[in-house]
């Protein structure tokens, strides 16, 4: 009896140390959580700017010669393939972070047609995909800090800048886990290119914040590469921002969960330790009490 009683107070011990780390990491996910969003947020006027001067590059050039920057040829339309991004996760306890984002993506690429070229970000992801029928191109490293998501975006531009030299790439699509309100997230996709007629008339359909005519001071050609670029970067650094901030609330939310689980656990283990000591108690009675009488018999 008394073994067992020691094995259950070992597993009530080796339980609280458990809910300890859990605590921990759940602290730790919730502290990024937090600066990932500051970082988005403050993303958020840049790439307002970046649109405004897209929005004052067209309404000075024109519609007729703004067009001409997205016009292909019809033999490299034929020859075109895809580029898909997939940023995932580096690390475990995620709960269905990559499963769902998995999902979606091969949910939607099944109807996109021509060949596909698949990126991965994300060691975990890059696992996720093996099984899939789709080949795996270059796997990036998540960063693990934002200091560092600016060299992952530079690679990813550096990789689509030389796939559009030399593969004939034509568009280019994100996939990645967007954030939502109360530490929640769900995957999105995002075309990132080609800039096209389509994503012209998207930046020219939101209305001008002023009654003044905005204008160009500078060569356009320049404006419009300079304009371009911060465009692409600011679109890749935020979609691999949100999903850092999306991997730490599933983090969180699955701690949260383990958290529930060791509290449940812990009351289990310590009702069935009281119930298994007030028996050995018990027990340890009845026997005084039976030699108690047993010695009173014998003095009668």
């Amino acid at each position: 009896m008394s073994e067992s009683s020691s094995g259950l107070q070992h597993k009530i011990n080796s339980a609280g140390d458990l809910k300890s780390v859990v605590r921990t990491m759940k602290a730790m996910a919730a502290a990024n959580i937090n600066q990932y969003e500051n970082a988005v947020h403050a993303l958020d006027d840049y790439y307002r700017t970046v649109q405004l001067g897209l929005m004052a590059y067209f309404r000075n050039v024109g519609k007729q010669v703004a067009s001409a920057h997205f016009k292909h040829s019809s033999t490299t339309a034929k020859k075109s393939k895809t580029g898909i991004i997939v940023i995932g996760s580096d690390q475990g306890l995620v709960g269905q972070f990559n499963d769902t984002l998995v999902s979606f993506m091969t949910t939607n690429i099944a109807n996109m047609a021509g060949d596909k070229l698949i990126w991965t970000v994300g060691e975990r992801i890059q696992a996720h995909l093996e099984d899939f029928e789709y080949p795996l191109q270059r796997r990036f490293t998540l960063p693990n800090s934002i200091d560092s998501v600016t060299t992952l975006v530079t690679d990813i531009l550096q990789e689509i800048h030389l796939q559009q030299q030399t593969n004939q790439l034509q568009e280019v699509y994100l996939f990645f886990n967007r954030t939502l309100a109360n530490a929640q997230y769900e995957p999105t996709c995002q075309r990132i290119l080609p800039l096209d007629n389509v994503w012209q008339q998207t930046i020219l359909a939101e209305p001008w914040p002023t009654s003044c005519r905005p204008q160009l001071l500078a060569n356009t050609e320049i404006t419009f590469g300079a304009l371009i670029g911060e465009y692409l970067f600011t679109s890749l650094y935020r979609a691999s921002i949100e999903s850092l901030a999306s991997e730490n609330a599933s983090r969180l939310i699955a701690m949260q969960r383990a958290e529930k689980n060791i509290e449940e656990i812990q009351s289990l283990l310590s009702r069935q330790y009281h119930r298994r000591r007030q028996g050995a108690i018990d027990e340890e009675l009845s026997d005084l009490v039976g030699g108690f009488e047993a010695l009173i018999g014998v003095t009668e």
